[in-house]
């Protein structure tokens, strides 16, 4: 099973997504969980590297919608300093105010189930963009 961990500030966009990729029958093939920071006991206000360190710990995609600020535990700085072959990446939604659109929530969703089915080729891959 796959892990997706939602971003704290994309969890309602995320239901959408996830309502899609199981509507299109994507969880027929590959099965996926989403969750939420509560559900995974992680507060809001955890830091970018907190969340990403979490993620890799327990084996679990984070979904984002940009998470690159420019401090020293900002996501990009993390993936940078610890990201390793065996990483896996990060997924970012180009405009997550866009998946409440139905044809950009489908490709969203379709682009997922592409990496999901190529996700130990994507190992080490910092971030991959649903779009």
């Amino acid at each position: 099973m796959i892990s997706i961990l939602a971003d704290h500030n994309i969890e309602g966009h995320a239901i959408l997504l996830a309502g899609t990729f199981y509507a299109q029958g994507w969880s027929e093939l590959f099965q996926v969980r989403f969750t939420t920071f509560r559900e995974a006991g992680l507060s809001p206000e955890s830091s970018d590297r907190a969340v990403w360190q979490f993620v890799q710990e327990n084996q679990m995609l984070l979904l984002t919608d940009n998470r690159n600020r420019k401090k020293k535990d900002s996501l990009e700085q993390t993936m940078r300093e610890q990201s390793s072959p065996e990483s896996l990446p990060v997924l970012t939604v180009g405009n997550a105010d866009r998946l409440t659109e139905r044809e950009y929530r489908e490709k969203c969703a379709a682009r997922l189930a592409e990496i999901i089915y190529d996700l130990e080729k994507l190992r080490g891959a910092c971030r991959l963009f649903l779009h």
